[in-house]
């Protein structure tokens, strides 16, 4: 198993401090803020461990409210809202230096059987014919950045479309969609929860540069800057995070220094598994 995965398992694994009460920390490689996807999902953790073992998380509503500083321990409060026959609702809060930086409602529930449809998978090659992140990088940051950036991240990202920083030097390259495979680089246990709660680590690490993608745009290019506002998921059917899932993204608005995108996520059999939406802030100055 990667060290940068065994690193996210560890953090995921939240210290309950009281009932309902848990305490979270971030990576030692602390960047200048929390990544979000830690925050949803060490939040969406905090809320599964309060709800029973037969319900499923099937939603969640979020909101990136402050910066969150990883020099210092986030604490969850949970808020049992209801427990009701069929679904269960948690209200979860984020909290550091006395301040809320984060907050997510989830809904939980048991398994039924209804109707049944869901969208095709859109056409992507498959992921082994694809290039690994480092092979695509290292042209573009020389390979011992490309190498430590590639270590951090605990996922296996490999895109069928072109990155930011490619469309950034050519504008022929900008598009308003992006096809990338992922899945976790190393073996997982059996626990629903920690897919999901992985998928919602993953859902925040690409799904604004499809809004850059569009307009040639690139974080680190020295005059775009942004972060998540609200971020939204739906969990359709189970699935494995360190198994090959097609995370297609779009990005359907952007203006006033927001910009808005959604995603679907697919198995290689072609089911769609988690819908995604999010809304960013996105400035661009003119250096």
């Amino acid at each position: 198993m990667k060290e940068s995965l065994k690193a996210l398992l560890d953090i995921l694994d939240l210290e309950q401090i009281e009932n309902d009460i848990f305490r979270g920390r971030s990576p030692e490689d602390r960047q200048q803020r929390v990544f979000g996807g830690q925050v949803a999902g060490q939040a969406l953790v905090a809320a599964g461990r309060t709800v029973p073992v037969d319900r499923s998380v099937h939603s969640l509503h979020a909101y990136f409210i402050r910066p969150g500083d990883p020099s210092v321990p986030i604490v969850y409060t949970v808020d049992r809202v209801r427990d009701g026959r069929s679904f269960t609702t948690r209200r979860v809060l984020a909290i550091q230096h006395g301040k809320a930086i984060f907050s997510l409602s989830a809904s939980f529930q048991i398994t039924e059987d209804g109707p049944a449809h869901h969208a095709p998978m859109p056409e992507a090659p498959a992921p082994e014919t694809l290039p690994p992140a480092l092979e695509r990088l290292t042209p573009l940051f020389g390979e011992r950045f490309a190498t430590e950036f590639v270590n951090r991240r605990p996922f296996d990202v490999r895109h069928a479309t072109p990155l930011t920083w490619e469309a950034a030097k050519d504008p022929k390259l900008t598009t308003p969609e992006s096809k990338v495979w992922l899945k976790v680089d190393g073996e997982l246990p059996d626990d629903p929860l920690l897919h999901v709660c992985l998928m919602t680590y993953a859902s925040d690490m690409t799904l604004l540069d499809t809004v850059l993608l569009n307009h040639g745009l690139a974080w680190g290019d020295n005059r775009t800057m942004g972060a998540s506002l609200d971020h939204a998921m739906w969990f359709h059917k189970p699935f494995r995070a360190d198994e090959w899932l097609l995370y297609y993204q779009d990005t359907p608005f952007a203006g006033g220094a927001r910009g808005l995108a959604r995603g679907q996520v697919f198995t290689q059999d072609g089911d769609l598994v988690v819908s995604v939406m999010q809304e960013g802030l996105i400035r661009v100055t003119d250096s």
